[in-house]
C-alpha cells in the first residue's frame, strides 16, 4: 500500500470515519484497540489516584502499543494515527464506544464499500 491510499484526504471526519472503520475490519484488530484503549485509561486513572501522575504517560504508550501491533500484526495495514494523529485519536474512542452500547456493526457495515458487500 502506497502512501496515497494509507493517507488520503478527507472533505470531513465523517469521511475519515468511514475510512478508519475500513482499516479495522479484522475483529482482532478492533479487540486490540479497545483492550488498549481501556487499558490505557485505567493505567491513567488509577496514577492520578494513586499520586503518581507521571504514569499518566503510559496511557498513548499502552494504547497505541496494543493499535500499532493490531494494525502492522493482525489487520496488515499503516496505522491512521501517522496520517491523521487527531480524528485516529478520536476515532479510537468513537469506535470503542459503539462496540460497548453496541451499535458498531451498524456503523461496520455502513462503512463497507460496494466491492466489500458483493464479497
Amino acid at each position: 500500500m502506497n502512501d496515497s491510499e494509507s493517507s488520503p484526504q478527507f472533505h470531513s471526519y465523517d469521511e475519515f470515519f468511514a475510512f478508519y472503520l475500513r482499516a479495522h475490519s479484522s475483529a482482532g484488530n478492533r479487540a486490540l484497540h479497545f483492550c488498549g484503549s481501556l487499558l490505557g485509561i485505567a493505567v491513567a486513572i488509577a496514577a492520578i489516584a494513586l499520586g503518581h501522575p507521571w504514569f499518566v504517560l503510559l496511557w498513548p504508550v499502552i494504547g497505541y502499543g496494543f493499535a500499532w501491533f493490531g494494525h502492522f500484526v493482525v489487520e496488515g495495514n499503516k496505522p491512521a494515527t501517522f496520517g491523521h494523529p487527531c480524528w485516529s485519536f478520536i476515532s479510537d474512542y468513537r469506535m470503542v464506544w459503539l462496540m460497548i452500547t453496541g451499535q458498531l456493526g451498524d456503523w461496520l457495515r455502513e462503512s463497507e464499500t460496494p466491492k466489500q458487500r458483493s464479497a
